[in-house]
């Protein structure tokens, strides 16, 4: 009798195979989101310590800031396209690692609203050329779901270590903390940025057959494309696709802007409960993304995207009829249900979504591809503040209906996508990896 031979570590965590070749792309990755971790609640409450200006004044700037950045996304796209995925990047972690080292001599609003928008317009082109860094590290669809989940749980572990030495920096209400904070993130970024500059990706086969003069780190060289953005936005599918992606950034934007306050007003629990389950969504993500990209590999990307999209749909489902004046034993133990669920559709959804966003992007344009896919999460970013809060004030199912709904109708949409056709250029677009199933 033979016995199985077990299954090695890497394979068991579900990390891809180049992961030893490509540390300083996985470094930069963690840096980044640890830094992003430091400030990223603290922005607002740095600026109202350190200046004399009221919170209103800094709220305002900020918001202006972030509203002007919108256009970076559709800029960097072409920059991508000529320059590569890497280069751009590691740009655009200089430019973030300058804005924050700029926090520190900001007090007047516009300068404010300066700094911040140079700060947003770092995070934009970082976050718009990410993806094109997987497909650097993963030319072949092969493993590319896996570095998908891998760059998923260095996020969610980056955002999580940054979040929690920023509240133990912060200390006792003082600006020394908060000035220091700003120091390493601005260094942080800075590393991040070497790191990239210092990696050099293996050749991109699937680039350079599509595209004869393109160089190993993704870019065209002339930076054409043939037909730029108009290219693109007759593309249908594609467009269909990031119309679809909006469900889930609705979605991700619940944990930043919704939870807490339904916690408190809707539920009558206390705000550290929130806290918990930011915790437990942030070691959910590590500890499982790896190994559920790993079970899903084989399946097609639409349908691990839409199974995702039915879990945020319980979810939600779920949010929307707990009672506020129910048993706090039977209100806590529905909470907790639906943030596992809720945690659980971002480790399925999330490599089958990312996959799509490459697999369905021109090889000659991906640049101006992702950036159109960026625009979703530009846009909802912006958008979902306002809209929950809106529609919270009316009742709090309310926020968690819509929510259902975007997500139900975003099944039928990625079925939709799983249609053979052909791109504007001609070349025939697949949904991904082992779409044989």
């Amino acid at each position: 009798m033979t016995t199985a031979t077990p299954l090695p570590l890497r394979d068991r965590l579900g990390l891809p195979a180049s992961a030893g070749r490509h540390r300083p792309l996985i470094g930069a990755h963690l840096i980044d989101s640890l830094g992003t971790g430091l400030v990223l609640a603290f922005t607002l409450v740095f600026f109202t310590r350190a200046t004399a200006l009221p919170l209103t004044t800094v709220g305002a700037a900020v918001t202006a800031a972030r509203l002007l950045a919108l256009p970076v996304a559709p800029a960097v796209g072409p920059l991508i396209d000529r320059y590569g995925a890497r280069r751009t990047a590691a740009c655009a972690n200089a430019l973030s690692a300058l804005a924050h080292a700029a926090f520190l001599l900001a007090d007047r609003p516009w300068s404010i609203g300066l700094v911040c928008l140079l700060a947003q317009a770092g995070q934009a082109a970082y976050w718009t050329a990410s993806t094109g860094l997987v497909v650097l590290a993963a030319p072949t669809p092969g493993e590319r779901t896996r570095w998908f989940a891998l760059v998923q749980t260095l996020r969610n572990a980056g955002l999580g270590l940054g979040g929690a030495a920023g509240a133990l920096l912060v200390g006792d209400g003082g600006t020394g903390g908060l000035r220091l904070l700003v120091a390493l993130n601005a260094l942080s970024y800075l590393a991040a940025a070497v790191l990239l500059a210092r990696w050099r990706p293996g050749p991109t086969p699937a680039v350079a057959a599509a595209e004869p003069g393109s160089d190993s780190e993704g870019g065209s060289g002339g930076g054409s494309g043939g037909g730029g953005y108009r290219a693109v936005l007759a593309d249908r599918r594609y467009l269909l696709m990031v119309t679809v992606n909006l469900s889930f950034v609705l979605a991700s934007m619940v944990l930043s802007v919704l939870l807490a306050v339904h916690v408190t007003a809707a539920l009558h629990l206390g705000a550290p409960l929130a806290g918990a389950l930011l915790v437990l969504n942030g070691v959910q993500v590590v500890l499982t993304q790896g190994p559920v990209a790993r079970l899903l590999e084989g399946h097609r990307a639409t349908r691990t995207a839409a199974a995702g999209a039915l879990l945020n749909a319980a979810a939600f489902a779920l949010l929307a009829v707990l009672p506020g004046d129910g048993p706090r034993w039977l209100v806590l133990s529905g909470l907790v249900a639906a943030a596992l669920v809720y945690n659980l559709a971002e480790t399925v959804a999330t490599p089958g979504r990312e996959e799509l966003s490459v697999a369905l992007a021109h090889p000659a344009r991906r640049g101006r591809y992702l950036a159109v896919n960026q625009l979703s999460w530009n846009v909802g970013q912006a958008l979902s503040p306002g809209l929950f809060t809106l529609l919270f004030a009316h009742g709090p199912a309310w926020p968690w209906l819509l929510l259902l709904a975007v997500s139900l109708a975003a099944v039928p949409g990625l079925l939709r996508l799983e249609r053979r056709s052909v791109a504007p250029a001609g070349i025939p677009l697949d949904t991904g990896p082992s779409a044989h199933r």
